[in-house]
Formats: C-alpha cells, sequence, structure tokens
C-alpha cells in the first residue's frame, strides 16, 4: 500500500532541534495547507464541531532508516534501550507520528491549529477528530511515569533582545524555550545553544533552572 501526502504544515520550527517534544506543550501557531486535490470544501464538513484533531504525518527528516529493534529515547538520558514499539521515537519501521492539535481555523484550503509539535514543512497524511469519550483515557498507565509535568525553565531575555520578535509570536517562542530544547544528557552551562525560530536564530546557555538567551539573530 502507498500513501500519500494531503497537506503540509507551516510554522516557526525551521529544525528539528527546538520543536517541542510532545504536541499541546507550546500555544504556538501552524497552518496545514492541502494539497489543490484534496482542497474541496466538502472534504471538511462537520469538522467545525470539533475542537482538537489527530494529525497522522511523516518524521520526514528521518535519511535512510534502517530498522533496529531497540532504541535509546533521550528522555532516559539516552543512555536506556527501550523496544522500538514501547516508545514515540522517530526511528520506525514506518517514520509516521501522531499528534493532537487543537484546531483554531477553518478556512478554504486550510487549517490553522496550535499545539502541534512538528517541524515546518512536515507532510501530513490524514485527520481525524479528536474524540475526548474515547480519545482520552485518564487512568491509562505510563510505563515512564512520562505524564509527570517537568519542571520548566525560567527564561530570562533582555526586553532589547526581545523586541525583535514579533508580538504574536514571543510567547511562543518563550514557551519553546521553557521546555528545555537541549537534548537531556547535556547539561555544560557554559555551553551555547543556537536554535533556528522563524526568521530568526536564537542563541541561549542553561545554567540550573534558568535558560539566558544571549542572542537573536
Amino acid at each position: 500500500m502507498e500513501i500519500r501526502p494531503i497537506a503540509y504544515i507551516k510554522n516557526d520550527y525551521k529544525e528539528k532541534f527546538g520543536v517541542p517534544r510532545q504536541s499541546g506543550l507550546v500555544n504556538l501557531k501552524s497552518k496545514i495547507t492541502f494539497l489543490p486535490e484534496f482542497s474541496d470544501p466538502n472534504a471538511l464538513r462537520g469538522l467545525e464541531d470539533f475542537t482538537h484533531i489527530w494529525l497522522i504525518w511523516e518524521f520526514s527528516e528521518i535519511d535512510n532508516p534502517i530498522f533496529s529493534p531497540t532504541v535509546r529515547p533521550p528522555r532516559l538520558g539516552g543512555n536506556v534501550r527501550k523496544g522500538v514499539f514501547g516508545t514515540r521515537s522517530p526511528f520506525r519501521p514506518n517514520p509516521l507520528g501522531l499528534s493532537v492539535v487543537k484546531l483554531e481555523e477553518i478556512g478554504h484550503g486550510y487549517l490553522k491549529v496550535s499545539g502541534a509539535d512538528l517541524m515546518d514543512g512536515t507532510p501530513i497524511y490524514d485527520i481525524k477528530p479528536y474524540l475526548p469519550y474515547i480519545d482520552s483515557i485518564p487512568q491509562a498507565s505510563d510505563g515512564w511515569s512520562l505524564s509527570t509535568k517537568e519542571s520548566l525553565l525560567e527564561v530570562s531575555c533582555p526586553e532589547e533582545l526581545l523586541s525583535v520578535i514579533p508580538d504574536n509570536k514571543r510567547a511562543g517562542l518563550i514557551e519553546t524555550l521553557a521546555q528545555d530544547p537541549r537534548p537531556q544528557y547535556q547539561n555544560d552551562p557554559q555551553r551555547i545553544y543556537t536554535m533556528s525560530f522563524g526568521k530568526f536564530q536564537i542563541s541561549f546557555s542553561v545554567n540550573g533552572g534558568t535558560l539566558t538567551i544571549t542572542s537573536i539573530k
């Protein structure tokens, strides 16, 4: 069976580094644009009755994936191996992702959503409505205690630096940085990291619980 994209997403995450680890963590807007053959408004009829939707998409930046039965999840420090089917690793036999996002707007040939954990340009293969009565299972177990809320970093930035970011993007940038984009096994307080965000390059360091933006270019 062959599958093909029905749409592509556009947002400010221009590279993998900095993309939220899960959907719903950052309230940043994204636009999903359908390919012409799938942009018939009738295909979206009834979607306005839902607040959230599922996206089925491709880890399109994985080059020539080779199947491995185990992976090293960054969430566990990169030192513990888990079975690939017991993780959300992008290195899968079929590199497909699944995310739930908030539906913000329905337009002719496009959707606007928030909370996506997809990189700019990611192909989307299907869209389904989120049904809270069946899709949400509060009593479900999580083998790694993933539901435990992580502590957010305090983000420090001189106002003169932050002022170059458009007003409607600042909160999303701060939320993204507060999630700590670094791999969990990297904790050198002297290291400067650089993350793409829209047309900007954001450089920062992390010391303890504080992330300090050092430059925005």
